[in-house]
């Protein structure tokens, strides 16, 4: 009998059967055929498939981004160039959440801060820090507070 059972292209593919059969059930991944006592096999297509498809989603590239891309590696009439559009695309992106982090981290550090300077240990109802994230800033920053208006405190 040829082919991998789900349980071997799962580990031969750094995934796990639940995702396999989740790939199919969207269409990503082909249905295998199946044989003896109705057992899925595949083959070493699926094996590099699903290896295209972890690789792509470990760099964070959504399902309809990861669905684009395997396309275009079946599709001679499509120029490799729409990958790098796509990728260039989701750089734009993960670039912009890098900057949201950052600005997160700054305000979280302020707030710790706050805490480091305000904090005497006491009872969470009494925290002096705890309280100025409940208070409006009124368009005022609050050491420890969110300093930008578009983003809820």
């Amino acid at each position: 009998m040829s082919g991998y059972k789900i349980g071997a292209l799962a580990e031969r593919t750094r995934t796990s059967a639940p995702t396999i059969r989740y790939y199919e059930q969207i269409g990503l991944l082909r249905r295998p055929d199946r044989q003896e006592g109705n057992q899925r096999r595949y083959g070493d297509d699926d094996v590099h498939r699903l290896t295209f498809i972890r690789r792509c989603r470990e760099f964070g590239f959504s399902i309809d981004q990861v669905r684009t891309l395997a396309s275009l590696v079946q599709d001679r009439t499509r120029s490799c160039t729409e990958a790098r559009d796509i990728a260039q695309a989701h750089l734009a992106e993960v670039r912009a959440k890098l900057r949201e982090l950052m600005a997160l981290e700054v305000s979280i550090s302020a707030f710790v801060a706050t805490c480091d300077a305000k904090c005497v240990g006491g009872p969470g109802p009494d925290c002096v820090s705890l309280d100025e994230l409940s208070m409006s800033n009124s368009g005022k920053t609050t050491p420890g507070c969110n300093a930008d208006p578009g983003i809820a405190a």
